[in-house]
């Protein structure tokens, strides 16, 4: 029979293995969520992540303490400004995002390894090899959706896409800090997701842009059609 003592050390050490699952699942989360974030909107995951850690709302990892300094704030605050313009005017966009394919794929390895540099270095390469993988994802969508919403003349969905992304940035983040588990449940299925349309948005893009430049080539097409010397060659009506 057991004593109470014995259940007292039985509900601790469950207690104990449920808090290791919870910080797991936590590490996790957010080492998917800041490259998840960086492949879209890699200035507003820093600003986000920075302002939280400065205001004591989260307890960052040692690897991303760093974000808390107000020099990086500010710089990402100040990049976050101008992206925040050139995400919205068509074709700026994706000269920004084809620009930061430079950029916000090693970035997302780089924050990815970060969130997991307590734990060793093995650790660390594998959440950079994931992290970038990751980003990379995010960047190729989101360049791609660019790319074939700049195909319609209007304006609108420009800046609708880019206030979408903004907002999915800081509510991942958010829901990775707060509800890791449901985050990487969101994230399986976005990433499912994602996998299935990518290579169809490329597609569509490739079909897009050959109609375009057949329209183009058509045009000046038609006007060697008519040599010179026949339309001379017309007669001209006289006047009554």
């Amino acid at each position: 029979m057991r004593t109470a003592h014995d259940l007292g050390s039985l509900l601790d050490s469950r207690r104990r293995h449920v808090e290791q699952y919870q910080d797991i699942v936590s590490i996790i989360a957010l080492t998917l969520g800041v490259s998840w974030a960086s492949g879209i909107n890699l200035y507003a995951a820093m600003l986000t992540l920075g302002a939280l850690g400065a205001g004591g709302h989260v307890d960052l990892p040692q690897g991303l303490e760093i974000l808390s300094d107000p020099l990086v704030i500010g710089a990402a605050g100040l990049m976050y400004a101008i992206e925040f313009f050139a995400d919205k005017l068509p074709g700026v966009d994706s000269g920004w995002d084809s620009l930061h394919t430079l950029i916000r794929i090693p970035a997302g390895a780089v924050l990815a390894a970060g969130a997991v540099g307590e734990i060793g270095p093995a650790v660390q390469l594998a959440a950079a090899i994931v992290g970038g993988s990751l980003a990379a994802g995010t960047h190729f969508t989101k360049a791609g959706s660019r790319l074939l919403i700049n195909t319609s003349p209007e304006p609108v969905s420009n800046w609708a896409a880019s206030v979408a992304e903004d907002a999915a940035v800081v509510g991942g983040l958010w829901l990775a800090l707060n509800h890791p588990f449901g985050f990487v449940c969101v994230l399986a299925l976005s990433v499912a997701a994602m996998i299935w349309l990518l290579p169809k948005l490329w597609r569509a893009i490739g079909r897009a842009y050959r109609y375009l430049h057949q329209r183009i080539s058509r045009e000046p097409h038609l006007e060697r059609c008519v040599e010179p010397d026949a339309v001379k060659s017309l007669p001209v009506p006289q006047g009554g």
